[in-house]
């Protein structure tokens, strides 16, 4: 298999990389990646040396993916290339360049060049919100966020190609995930430097929205199930039967960096309406291709912990970089003032 991989300098996509090159060692790996502000060089550092090619190149750019495609004789893609944070979509940051038009040109190109498969990796969020129950592949979606909607937009080009081409297009709903090399804006990773830091985190409200948390190892051996084994035009949701409310889970990460609930902020959440209250969902789909989760919550959330204290020159280094610090300054300024 020849494959192109895009977004492999950000989290889930790397680490996907890092099991494709340990359970499919004869796959040639393709990486193509923008490196906007979360996806940075450092990431690849190991898949490069065990491998896999890099090619500089925004998705959207119908030419240069193209010519990657033609060159490389690639005959499958997997798509993690997304502008991912809810909270920077609320600046007013347009994100459907690449969650939508970037994903209709792979879209088209998969078509064009009669390519075996192309795996769409979205995200829970598109279901919105569920007060009881659980989302299902089948369940409406309902995006809360600009953000979500465009993902959403993303599934429902991929959807179109199928519906109206039969693209070979297989949809994956990835759930919260955390782990190593995750770019320190989401819950754990932003918390955990932030204490690690010795520095004050902000807590949404009372810190009662509910998370389905998934490690981004069991969610990497997900899509590459549903990479092989899913049914062409389908979705699957990929998570874990682990919910947990915010402040429960910023307990645990109090007690793995030595921190106590005086470096918790309480403060009003800018999401508004938009602020999914809680995430739930069924994954038998895809357990029935012979996949399911194996890390648990308290040991994985441990090592990540872990991981971080030891991997500081990684971490540190975005920290200082302007972007992050201006997206600090930005939304979380005014509410944590002298303790940004």
């Amino acid at each position: 298999m020849n494959l192109l991989v895009t977004g492999a300098a950000g989290f889930i996509g790397s680490h996907f990389v890092r099991l494709v090159q340990r359970v499919r060692p004869t796959w040639n790996v393709f990486i193509v990646d923008a490196l906007t502000y979360s996806g940075n060089e450092s990431t690849m550092v190991d898949l490069l040396s065990a491998g896999a090619r890099f090619f500089h190149a925004r998705i959207e750019d119908r030419a240069a993916i193209a010519n990657i495609i033609e060159e490389n004789a690639v005959t499958h893609i997997v798509n993690f290339a997304a502008e991912s944070h809810n909270d920077r979509s609320l600046q007013g940051s347009s994100f459907l360049t690449s969650n939508a038009f970037g994903v209709e040109v792979l879209a088209h190109l998969t078509k064009e060049y009669k390519l075996e498969r192309l795996l769409q990796v979205s995200t829970d969020e598109v279901y919105g919100s569920i007060a009881e129950g659980q989302f299902y592949e089948t369940t409406p979606i309902a995006p809360n966020t600009p953000y979500s909607a465009s993902k959403a937009a993303g599934e429902m080009v991929c959807r179109a190609h199928w519906k109206a081409f039969q693209t070979p297009i297989v949809v994956t709903r990835g759930g919260n995930t955390y782990g190593p090399y995750q770019y320190p804006e989401k819950l754990i990773p932003f918390f955990t430097v932030r204490l690690l830091l010795g520095k004050k985190v902000p807590l949404y409200g009372d810190g009662s929205q509910i998370r389905e948390w998934i490690h981004v190892e069991d969610h990497a051996a997900g899509i590459l199930a549903a990479l092989e084994h899913g049914i062409l035009g389908e979705a699957y949701n990929v998570g874990d039967d682990n919910e947990r409310e915010n402040r429960e889970t910023v307990q645990l990460l109090l007690a793995a960096t030595g921190q106590d609930n005086a470096l918790v902020k309480s403060i009003e959440d800018p999401r508004k309406g938009a602020h999914d209250a809680r995430y739930s969902m069924n994954t038998a789909k895809l357990r029935s291709l012979g996949w399911e989760p194996k890390v648990p919550f308290d040991r994985g959330l441990t090592e990540t912990v872990e991981w971080y204290k030891a991997n500081t020159s990684w971490w540190s280094e975005l920290l200082n970089n302007a972007s992050y610090q201006d997206f600090i300054r930005q939304f979380y300024g005014k509410s944590l003032g002298a303790d940004l």
